[in-house]
């Protein structure tokens, strides 16, 4: 297929300054900041309308008018599907809500959220024909790129901090990716990959650091519209890191209402998630800052919302404030409480980053923030098994050899 028939990218734009750039070349960052990817939205109104997604196959490239797919046969895939949208009542009643449902990001390809930013992003990178990637990495996004990359014959270089989920360094070597522990946070790990862009020749795949990441994750909400037939929730919780799935979610819903595809011109409140043990961007919300501050000694068992400085910062801010939303911090000892709630209540593989979320929820219910029957989305980034040290604790025993203390159990 020609350029022609399959992509409506008109350009390239800085996020900073709104230079316009030349869509068909390599680009990085503008100004040392991100760059959002632009589409003729009129020609995509006169070529395709909602109802003709019907019957397409159920995976993210069905949206490929509002995707940079310059070249179909380019594609780099695992067959990516719309992810469940699950009604959750009995937590919607622990928690104090009548309608509450839960997005489910397990189920992609990878067990995460990152499937849909690395599709897209390493389907790029092979249509300008790159060959060897590198990222920094606090979880998901380094399995997630080194299968992509493995899909595509690439060669893909992750570097993680030594206290990264070992599920996740685990998986990053099985994926053939030459893959590094480094003894710092994931803002050390950036430094090691832009340093060595020049030494080494790779193309740096960090989050916003290119601008096709933002494109595979506003596949979420792009999703999320249709599965709640083109009507959108009132308030949307996303545990937030680098921000890319927040910053993307809220950009889909501006093209779809400017598509004319929503039934209301109502948008959801946008909740960003942090933990009290690394909350860059609730600072600056609160501070009422367009720039976040490097946070000092991040900590968090939620391992991809450990983020002391992301490149986005003002992305999410605006995308949070445009919307109504807020930046909301909760408590990191109590993340693995708030996960294990949401496991026992659903059976849903909740990662710890969700737990954040559902203590959000709970905290925004108690201040009045958010209404008991307001309909509000947590999203599920991840896969719980992923994060074998956060399901830890202890389990009781039986001796076979003794009598069993019914009473007990």
């Amino acid at each position: 297929m020609s350029v022609t028939e399959t992509c409506f990218v008109s350009h390239l734009e800085g996020a900073i300054d709104g230079a316009r750039l030349e869509p068909q070349r390599i680009h990085t960052l503008h100004e040392g900041r991100p760059i959002w990817v632009r589409y003729d939205l009129d020609s995509i109104r006169h070529a395709v309308t909602k109802n003709d997604l019907v019957g397409r196959p159920p995976n993210i490239w069905r949206y490929k008018e509002l995707l940079p797919v310059f070249d179909m046969s380019k594609l780099v895939s695992f067959g990516e599907g719309m992810s469940p949208l699950l009604n959750s009542p009995r937590l919607g009643t622990s928690l104090g809500i009548e309608d509450l449902w839960i997005k489910d990001e397990s189920q992609l390809p990878t067990g995460s959220f990152k499937s849909r930013g690395m599709a897209m992003a390493v389907t790029m990178a092979n249509h300008f024909g790159i060959t060897s990637v590198a990222l920094p990495t606090a979880g998901n996004a380094g399995g997630a790129a080194a299968a992509y990359a493995a899909r595509a014959g690439m060669t893909c270089h992750v570097f993680m901090p030594e206290d990264t989920p070992m599920i996740n360094q685990y998986e990053a070597m099985a994926y053939g990716a030459n893959a590094y522990r480094v003894n710092g946070l994931i803002n050390d790990c950036g430094r090691i990959v832009n340093e060595g862009k020049e030494i080494k020749g790779w193309f740096d795949l960090s989050t916003l650091k290119e601008p096709y990441r933002i494109e595979g994750k506003k596949t979420m909400g792009l999703e999320l519209a249709e599965q709640f037939d083109w009507q959108l929730p009132d308030a949307i919780f996303y545990p937030t890191g680098g921000g890319t799935g927040l910053i993307g979610m809220w950009k889909a819903f501006q093209e779809l209402k400017t598509l004319g595809w929503l039934e209301s011109d109502k948008l959801p409140r946008m909740y960003s998630v942090q933990s009290s043990g690394c909350a860059p961007i609730v600072e600056a919300f609160d501070n009422d800052e367009k720039h976040a501050t490097p946070y000092s000694n991040a900590h968090s068992i939620a391992s991809g919302i450990r983020v002391p400085a992301a490149v986005g910062d003002f992305m999410i801010l605006d995308a949070v404030r445009q919307s109504g939303g807020k930046a909301i911090r909760v408590e990191e000892s109590r993340i693995g409480e708030w996960m294990r709630l949401g496991m026992s209540r659903e059976g849903i593989s909740i990662c710890p980053e969700t737990g954040a979320c559902i203590g959000a929820v709970e905290a925004c219910l108690e201040n009045g923030t958010v209404s008991e029957t307001d309909r509000v989305v947590i999203y599920n980034t991840g896969a719980a098994q992923k994060y074998a040290e956060a399901l830890a604790c202890e389990m009781p025993s039986i001796d076979k050899d003794l009598p069993i203390d019914w009473s007990s159990i």
